[in-house]
């Protein structure tokens, strides 16, 4: 099958479209009070972004034949906790960062204090809008509670946050391996979260699942190996933030274990490996495929 980027740039580009609208309404609305932690939420999430977890969560619906519009709460669930892990990994006992999407971080903006607490506010708020899911005709409770748990362990201690906490660490980090397993709880538990979360929803049988569980890993090894490419190839005004950072901060990446050749390889594979994660699908599943080849191309 041929990549057509020109074609994917303008799928993607209308799905983004729709999530911000969607984004726009449930964080945009009336002031709130206390006013500066709903502006620094509002700040977090409505600063850009690439909407892909939540693009995941109406992509896992479509799988299973279902409408985008009926999974939207738990899609801007997803984008809100993935919002308030930046929030927090720019923090600067985390990774220390002046600049996300080519803004100043959160803290940098609202303080550190706040900063911290809007990224609680996003977590609490998450859960808060997927079980709303459960008021929307044709979503059965029972699925949605399958959902909060699935998310709430590919955000936890076993999943994202595991994830960086062994990032931070120094132990056993020159280890492929370990890198790999890193990436894996970092990143690609939250893709595959999101994945499975639209296909639950709507009741995807369970070979269905198992397959995009596979894609969700996979993608988000690949991903995760462009973001160490970008980060020592890339081009900083159009990631929005400083390259190098990496290499600043003495991590080990794909990049440093196997070279700019050997990560891109790497990457490769990871992709070959989501489109045969999805060789059961027909054409429902055009989009995944192509979202993986994207990330070999992408330069943000």
């Amino acid at each position: 099958m041929s990549f057509n980027l020109g074609l994917f740039n303008q799928q993607y580009k209308q799905r983004k479209e729709y999530v911000d609208r969607f984004l726009e309404e449930l964080l945009g609305g009336e002031p709130q009070d206390p006013p500066i932690i709903h502006q620094a939420m509002h700040y977090a999430v409505l600063n850009g972004g690439k909407r892909l977890r939540p693009i995941m969560v109406m992509e896992g619906a479509a799988l299973a034949g279902g409408k985008p519009e009926n999974v939207m709460l738990t899609a801007c669930a997803i984008e809100m906790i993935h919002s308030y892990s930046l929030v927090h990994d720019d923090l600067p006992a985390m990774d220390d960062d002046d600049f996300r999407r080519g803004q100043p971080t959160c803290h940098r903006v609202f303080g550190e204090a706040n900063a911290i607490l809007t990224g609680d506010a996003l977590l609490t708020g998450a859960f808060e809008l997927m079980a709303r899911n459960a008021e929307i005709e044709g979503i059965g409770l029972t699925d949605v509670v399958r959902v909060i748990r699935e998310v709430a362990q590919a955000a936890g201690s076993q999943g994202m946050i595991g994830g960086q906490v062994l990032d931070l660490a120094d132990e056993d980090k020159t280890v492929a391996y370990a890198l790999s397993v890193i990436h894996s709880l970092k990143t690609g538990e939250l893709f595959k979260a999101s994945l499975r979360a639209g296909a639950i929803l709507n009741k995807l049988d369970e070979a269905g699942l198992e397959a995009i569980t596979q894609y969700g890993r996979h993608f988000g090894l690949a991903f995760q190996i462009t973001d160490d490419i970008l980060d020592v190839s890339g081009d900083q005004a159009l990631l929005g933030k400083p390259v190098g950072s990496d290499e600043k901060n003495l991590r080990t990446t794909y990049t440093s274990l196997f070279g700019l050749e050997g990560a891109k390889e790497k990457a490769e594979q990871s992709v070959q490996a989501c489109i045969e994660s999805l060789s059961n699908f027909g054409p429902e599943a055009h989009f995944l495929r192509d979202l993986a080849w994207f990330t070999l191309y992408r330069s943000s």
